[in-house]
């Protein structure tokens, strides 16, 4: 089991991603806006998404757990 988490705070875009979802290492999961950029997070590992912890519109913390994966 591994976790995606977000390398800065800021704010969730877009979820591309639900549970049940396959996704290899590399994949984007979800796409996060820090100061004024769009940054794409991928999954560091394959695996299926086990669960999704941020919704579109969300405000996370650097290092918040955003998707775990089994």
């Amino acid at each position: 089991m591994s976790d995606v988490t977000a390398p800065m705070g800021g704010k969730i875009i877009e979820v591309k991603v639900k549970p049940g979802d396959a996704v290899s290492e590399g994949d984007e999961v979800v796409i996060l806006e820090a100061m004024k950029m769009e940054l794409p997070v991928v999954a560091e590992a394959s695996g299926t998404v086990k669960e999704v912890k941020c919704n579109q519109g969300d405000t996370v913390e650097a290092e918040g757990i955003l998707i775990t994966l089994e």
